[in-house]
């Protein structure tokens, strides 16, 4: 994987797709072989070193978002900037400001009860990038959603993903948001079956509107 691409992986269920995902994103540790992260060797590495190592270098979106139900949204994006040791006021502007990068101005201060599916999976996404991570690793993003919040979230990935030059890798079933991608790795018991390149659809912007307004 090259930096700077938006590579999806796809495959049937057990083959292998979160496997290589937990690896990439140093959750989990190769049984053989070995893992280079610009020229870190992460297959060597103590759980601590790979903790830091995913707070300074990644971020990771969910299909099921992983938001703390009762805190505001400003508060769940600010959460990896704590883990970082940020002051207060850093944290806040960074969280502002990742928020009016997914579209979210004005909902700062709402719960994720007081969100819609869109909504929550957009704070998700503030959340991954509040940290300007170098690789963003996308499970399943648009799972939970329906086809017009799906969109809505893929042109936001790709968009941050070509302004930024944002590494980008996003586990999906669905060939409509590869689509967004410039390389698909198909997987089979395991093993890559197909490497293919492809254009990627066109994006209208980098963030694209959200469909509802503050209360």
């Amino acid at each position: 994987m090259q930096a700077g691409e938006f590579v999806a992986i796809m495959g049937p269920s057990g083959c292998g797709k979160s496997t290589v995902m937990n690896l990439i994103g140093c959750l989990d540790t190769p049984t053989s072989g070995t893992y280079h992260y610009q020229g870190v060797p992460v297959h060597t590495l103590t759980r601590d070193q790979r903790a830091l190592m995913r707070r300074h270098h990644l971020g990771f979106i969910f299909q099921g978002f992983h938001l703390l139900a009762r805190t505001s949204a400003q508060e769940n994006v600010e959460l990896p900037l704590l883990y970082r040791g940020l002051g207060r006021s850093e944290r806040h502007a960074a969280a502002q400001a990742a928020l009016a990068q997914v579209g979210l101005t004005g909902w700062e201060h709402h719960t994720p009860s007081e969100l819609s599916g869109g909504q929550q999976q957009r704070v998700a996404i503030a959340r991954a990038i509040v940290s300007h991570p170098r690789l963003l690793l996308a499970d399943e993003p648009t799972g939970n959603l329906d086809s017009t919040r799906s969109r809505e979230i893929m042109e936001l990935l790709a968009g941050f993903q070509r302004e930024h030059r944002i590494t980008v890798l996003m586990v999906t079933h669905e060939p409509d948001m590869a689509a967004y991608a410039s390389r698909v790795v198909h997987f089979r018991d395991g093993l890559v079956e197909r490497d293919e390149r492809q254009q990627p659809v066109a994006i209208a912007t980098a963030t694209a509107s959200p469909s509802e307004a503050p209360a």
